[in-house]
């Protein structure tokens, strides 16, 4: 990829970020709205508009009540949104009007802020959807835990109403409901118990409680574990999903060897933004230990590039002492980058036409490229004029 091709692409890239943050920034401020005006509402007996008179005083409760669940529910979807994922989105757009609205039937002069704010996000959301394209991969462990805490609850509601003769105080569905998510979280307030007469009332009570907790148990681990377990994987050396999202125009260094060590030194030594991807999980956590971004994984396969935004990535760099594997990356990085700008460096100088075959733009011999340094340093010469060329020509 040539200087115009690449200045042509880095407006788009900076659009694409500034329209990812914006989206984010946005449906967390509508979320903090939510719930900071319902909060204010909540007991609140002033009424301000010109629905007032049309608005019931259980609809205007029951907006400001729900209006701070769903300003939880949009913090969960805006993290969703800030790690591009597309569930996150359709989450976030069906939020959104439900805000508007939550905000409109409190009738409250202090909801004027959610009320713009969420219908200003909406088109800034749907102008933004194509940036929002990864899918939620979820494991047989997760849906099966998901899927029983929504079978425990459905058990408990269904079999508590039936059953609410042999109860005090379940009268509706939404009383059965709350007695089901009570005693399956084992908080068990005691304001609804079940006759001590009745057998059967007391069998599913207690069926609702051995069953609820442990679907809480499980779903629980199953849920928030991954989270837990990819803060330890950052600590050991690899990025989490939300900072792989952001990543733009970064230079990609494929392989870890010892001729990609000069190379780490020098980007970082020059504030470059790049990633390195190796399969050496010794090396991942001291690059870690250093601040320097690692996907832990094999080169030449697909999806730690993927993972690693190839598409994204301005240039890319394979010096490894292994020609062999790193024809292998180059030949996958091409594939993936078709065109993306690819240096490489050969080991063996006959090697070189190898790599250039594979995919490489430039290939450079580290024993010819250290006679060109020291022959223009014996003549008084800048080396940062060899060095541009590499880096902005096809040949040294």
């Amino acid at each position: 990829m040539d200087d115009r091709s690449f200045r042509a692409r880095l407006p788009e890239n900076w659009r694409r970020v500034l329209s990812m943050r914006a989206a984010v920034a946005l449906a967390l401020i509508v979320a903090l709205l939510s719930v900071a005006t319902a909060i204010v509402n909540i007991g609140t007996d002033i009424v301000y508009g010109p629905l007032a008179p049309y608005v019931p005083v259980a609809v205007r409760d029951a907006a400001g009540f729900t209006g701070a669940l769903t300003g939880f529910l949009m913090v969960g979807s805006a993290l969703a949104l800030r790690r591009g994922l597309r569930v996150g989105w359709w989450a976030t757009l069906l939020l959104l009007p439900l805000t508007a609205a939550q905000g409109l039937l409190q009738l409250s002069q202090y909801s004027f802020p959610l009320i713009i704010l969420s219908l200003i996000t909406i088109p800034v959301l749907l102008l933004s959807r194509k940036r929002f394209t990864k899918s939620l991969s979820l494991s047989a462990t997760q849906i099966a835990a998901g899927s029983a805490l929504i079978g425990v609850q459905l058990y408990g509601t269904i079999g508590g109403y039936a059953l609410r003769d042999h109860f005090d105080d379940i009268d509706g569905i939404l009383d059965a409901f709350y007695f089901t998510l009570i005693t399956s979280s084992t908080v068990g307030y005691g304001d609804v118990t079940p006759n001590m007469d009745s057998t059967e009332a007391l069998l599913f009570t207690m069926s609702v409680l051995v069953l609820g907790v442990a679907s809480f148990g499980i779903a629980i681990g199953a849920l928030v574990g991954p989270a837990i377990q990819s803060r330890i994987t950052k600590t050991l050396g690899k990025m989490t999903e939300s900072q792989l999202e952001l990543l733009e125009d970064h230079i990609l260094v494929l392989g870890y060897g010892e001729l990609t060590e000069p190379i780490v030194d020098e980007l970082a030594t020059n504030n470059r933004e790049f990633v390195v991807v190796t399969s050496n999980r010794d090396v991942a956590p001291k690059l870690s230990d250093r601040g320097i971004a690692v996907v832990t994984g094999n080169p030449s396969d697909e999806e730690p590039l993927e993972r690693a935004k190839i598409e994204r990535a301005s240039a890319i760099l394979v010096a490894t002492n292994h020609d062999a594997e790193d024809a292998l990356a180059i030949l996958t990085a091409r594939q993936l980058a078709p065109n993306t700008r690819i240096v490489a460096a050969a080991t063996d100088r006959e090697n070189t036409e190898k790599l250039e075959r594979a995919g490489a733009n430039v290939v450079i011999s580290p024993s010819l490229l250290g006679g060109h340094l020291l022959v223009r340093s014996a003549l008084g010469s800048d080396d940062s004029e060899l060095i541009d060329r590499i880096i902005d020509n096809d040949e040294p």
